[in-house]
């Protein structure tokens, strides 16, 4: 049995996570400290919720390794560095998980889940006035405004025994396999719901804080999604970020039926997507709720799709159809070309295929018949 879980409150509209010890069955002071100041700090819930499972799960790996905070920090460096690199083999093995979990976790959320500890011991640093860091980091901080103007604290770190990140083999969503779930849909608001991702490539969080009195242009047939940190469902924007997004005249025909089919539940709603039944109804459609029909999707048609690949479907797309890569990076709301990159099945080939014609047109570059 754990020794610690994770918990969460509701106050107001405000959703704080917590650690409790299942043995004295008092709240862990420092990390749920940490958790509320990251969400007073307007983090995601989602990001939040993350943290708190990462915390809870190093807490049991210090339980078993008899060592507490303030002794870590005393190991020398070599010892200090064994200590984390420990950690992501034991979060590797799955000790983490409960017994009947099976599923071997992917290096790159042990190494994320290694990152948001070294995020909390920065957070020990200032709260208890620690004048020396982890030794397995070189801090080296500077401020930079973020994407609305908000002053932000980067680090550089140098811890470098994380383990070597597969790379993520996320398809994307074909076609046919988009007309086929859009057959098998049993509502006309799941049907706009995938019809809507698969044309404006929102994250299912951006998609799901969608305001139809604010977010919807019914001149320009547009979509905005806009950072909120109150939206009743909790879903939110990402990176406190703006983006603007045109959708098919059909589709937003499509998109007007579903309006008027349930203007009486929303009327007394500003999201866009609602349950539409059970107990519940009425009330913002939440993330869970969407992932539930992708799965009953999946059981009556065999097909396996998720908005994460309707996402890749919307960029390979827009690749196809000859959009700059810059242009489906900003559209997606990526930080990084290379995350866009890696979302392009045919990147490959349309490189190679370049450069085919390259050399067609510079086939003596070297004059390497005169070296024969």
């Amino acid at each position: 049995m754990k020794r610690y879980t994770v918990q969460s409150m509701q106050d107001g509209k405000i959703k704080y996570y917590f650690i409790r010890d299942c043995i004295t069955m008092e709240m862990v002071l420092l990390p749920s400290k940490y958790l509320a100041h990251k969400i007073k700090a307007n983090q995601s819930p989602n990001t939040v919720r993350r943290y708190a499972f990462a915390i809870s799960f190093y807490l049991e790996y210090l339980l078993e390794t008899g060592l507490d905070i303030e002794q870590v920090y005393e190991l020398e460096y070599e010892d200090q560095n064994e200590h984390f690199i420990n950690f992501l083999k034991w979060l590797k093995a799955g000790k983490h998980k409960d017994e009947n979990d099976i599923r071997i976790p992917h290096n790159g959320t042990c190494n994320a889940y290694l990152k948001d500890v070294f995020r909390f011991y920065s957070f020990v640093e200032k709260e208890c006035q620690i004048q020396t860091g982890l030794k397995v980091l070189y801090y080296d901080s500077f401020f930079t405004p973020n994407a609305v103007g908000v002053q932000k604290e980067m680090r550089f770190r140098s811890f470098k025994g994380y383990l070597k990140e597969e790379e993520r083999k996320v398809r994307a969503a074909e076609h046919d396999e988009i007309v086929e779930i859009l057959k098998a849909c049993t509502n006309i608001r799941d049907q706009i719901l995938v019809m809507l991702i698969s044309e404006t490539g929102y994250r299912i969080g951006e998609i799901l804080g969608v305001d139809y009195t604010k977010d919807i242009d019914y001149q320009r047939h547009t979509i905005r999604i806009y950072f909120r940190d109150d939206n009743d469902n909790g879903a939110r924007a990402k990176n406190a970020e703006y983006r603007r997004a045109k959708v098919s005249d059909a589709t937003f025909q499509f998109l007007m039926c579903y309006l008027a089919k349930y203007r009486e539940l929303l009327q007394y709603q500003q999201m866009l997507f609602i349950n539409i039944s059970g107990d519940t109804k009425g009330q913002a459609l939440k993330v869970d709720a969407v992932y539930c029909m992708f799965k009953r999707m999946e059981k009556k048609t065999g097909i396996r799709i998720t908005p994460h690949m309707l996402r890749r479907y919307f960029a390979n797309m827009r690749w196809e159809a000859g959009w700059q890569l810059e242009m489906i990076s900003q559209a997606l709301g990526h930080k990084h070309l290379d995350t866009t990159i890696k979302y392009l099945k045919i990147i490959d080939d349309r490189l190679i295929e370049a450069s085919d014609k390259f050399y067609e047109q510079h086939s003596e570059l070297y004059g390497i018949e005169k070296l024969i």
